[in-house]
């Protein structure tokens, strides 16, 4: 019981440092790529280098402005579902934007902090999201608009960032408006890549008439479990077991010459495997 609750206290901990750390990575990533080159690629950031180019007011002020009231919105329409992480994520980090403001630009070429820009603000917002928290913003404006009207929260969101991104390019030009959706782009995915990380295995679905000697291959030669399935071909309406297995992609290449040995005429279907959990892979 202690051993579990010392656990849970460092769990806790972590979460917190996730968040911390994850708003300074966005923070830095939006003062040195983003900001500079008018890169105004979604969200309340994006929306606040907007008005500082039309109002000239600060950032971290604009953010803090509409973050904070947000939350307590949020809070109200949509339950207690944000907590204490996510109010630490809205108030810091307007606060490192603020402290960081004065940081040099990494580079002057919008192209570039387009693309490292989406990069630094996936990566921190992948961190605060392993916190089990956000830092607000148009997020929580898309799960209000979901809840209260029949659009998917998807769409929301992309409406949402969708709006901003024409605002940036009616502001500035055409050109920043499409440097924006780089950036936007770039984010979202980097974002998947902390989440679910880099594949590094693959799944194989294979369908043979050498069903024993494939499956005691696979057990034995490459020592990976496997699971059957049953299956009924489209054509010919005949019953067919279909091998479904994990490997490494380093053990890819045996896999494929072990089936083709055993039945040439198999069929393979290889598909990326972003997270295995279990014997044998990560836990």
């Amino acid at each position: 019981m202690v051993q579990h609750r010392g656990i849970k206290i460092i769990s806790n901990i972590m979460e917190y440092l996730y968040v911390l750390i994850g708003s300074t990575i966005i923070a830095v990533s939006f003062n040195v790529f983003l900001r500079p080159n008018e890169i105004a690629s979604g969200g309340i950031s994006g929306l606040s280098i907007i008005t500082e180019a039309v109002f000239n007011w600060d950032p971290a002020f604009v953010q803090w402005s509409i973050n904070i009231p947000l939350f307590f919105v949020g809070t109200l329409l949509l339950g207690k579902q944000f907590g204490v992480k996510t109010f630490i994520g809205t108030i810091y980090l307007p606060l490192v934007i603020f402290l960081t403001k004065d940081l040099d630009a990494a580079t002057n070429e919008p192209l570039l902090g387009a693309l490292f820009g989406g990069i630094g603000v996936g990566l921190g917002l992948g961190v605060v999201f392993r916190g089990r928290a956000s830092t607000g913003g148009t997020d929580l404006i898309a799960q209000i608009l979901h809840k209260y009207t029949p659009i998917s929260l998807g769409v929301c969101v992309a409406l949402i960032d969708g709006i901003i991104v024409l605002s940036a390019a009616t502001v500035f030009n055409i050109e920043q408006g499409l440097y924006a959706l780089i950036g936007l782009f770039v984010t979202s995915k980097t974002i998947d890549l902390v989440q679910v990380g880099v594949p590094h295995s693959k799944m194989a679905l294979i369908i043979t008439t050498k069903e024993k000697e494939v499956s005691d291959g696979i057990l034995k030669d490459i020592d990976r479990g496997l699971t059957k399935l049953s299956g009924f071909g489209g054509y010919t309406s005949e019953k067919k077991l279909i091998l479904m297995t994990v490997v490494e992609t380093s053990e890819l290449v045996q896999l494929k010459q072990l089936v083709k040995e055993h039945d040439p005429n198999a069929f393979i279907i290889l598909m990326d495997a972003t997270e295995v959990l279990g014997q044998g892979f990560k836990i």
